[in-house]
């Protein structure tokens, strides 16, 4: 275990580099913001409309008692939607989708010798390879975690004009009740962290591949697990520490 965590340590510092070529650094960048980011827009979206709405259906049973304003349905469903459901659950989401991804791509690099074959034409395949996902992750994730947290509220008020759960007034006052900015912070910090666990993780597993095609399916499997519990981890240590 410490082994493997050197080697992801050594891994990653050289992946963080400087790299060789500004303008080739550049369009490598691009190339994973449309790769990693913009392909993962339809399913965070489909996602978040129905986690919005089916928060706000379970917090208006849950809390179904005359003594409670309406207006709390919405402030909680809020709260639940920044602070856990967009946050950390679109983040499993995207490990499950992007990690899949960046480890079978650079497994597939490595079973048929491309890493190798940039080791010899003088490039570093850590950093040409690795930095622009983690860079692209660090950078997209979070707009992708801020634009589930929009939709989610929005499926929230969908939910209660379909389902008359509460009226969509007294949702729209829960929302605007109760607000602390740091509860945003918060989540993008989280968002971040989970942003780096997800590219580095699936970068170091699928960059170190031995074997062939099974062994690319294996760890294409092994960096989504590993990834996850990477995040369910570090998700009670943030909330620990920023929280309590």
């Amino acid at each position: 275990m410490l082994r493997k965590l050197g080697d992801y340590l050594i891994l990653m510092y050289q992946a963080f580099s400087k790299p060789d070529k500004a303008l080739v650094f550049r369009k490598r960048l691009l190339h994973e913001f449309y790769n990693l980011g913009f392909t993962s827009i339809s399913i965070v979206l489909i996602l978040s409309v129905f986690v919005g709405a089916v928060a706000t259906i379970l917090v208006a049973y849950n809390t179904d008692s005359p003594l409670l304003p309406e207006k709390l349905i919405g402030f909680s469903a809020r709260q639940m939607i920044v602070l856990e459901f967009s946050p950390t659950i679109i983040s499993l989401i995207l490990a499950g989708k992007l990690g899949s991804q960046i480890a079978s791509e650079l497994g597939t690099m490595r079973v048929t010798q491309q890493i190798d074959a940039l080791k010899v034409m003088g490039i570093n395949p850590a950093n040409y390879l690795i930095l622009p996902k983690i860079i692209s992750g660090l950078l997209f994730i979070p707009v992708l975690i801020v634009f589930s947290i929009v939709i989610g509220i929005l499926g929230g008020w969908l939910a209660c004009v379909l389902t008359n759960v509460i009226t969509p007034a007294n949702y729209v006052v829960g929302l605007r009740s109760w607000f602390e900015p740091f509860s945003l912070t918060f989540a993008m910090i989280k968002t971040v962290v989970f942003a780096f666990l997800i590219t580095s993780i699936s970068s170091y597993i699928g960059y170190n591949v031995n074997g062939g095609s099974v062994e690319v399916g294996k760890a294409s499997t092994r960096s989504v697990v590993i990834s996850s519990i990477a995040i369910i981890v570090f998700d009670l240590i943030l909330t620990q520490m920023l929280l309590t």
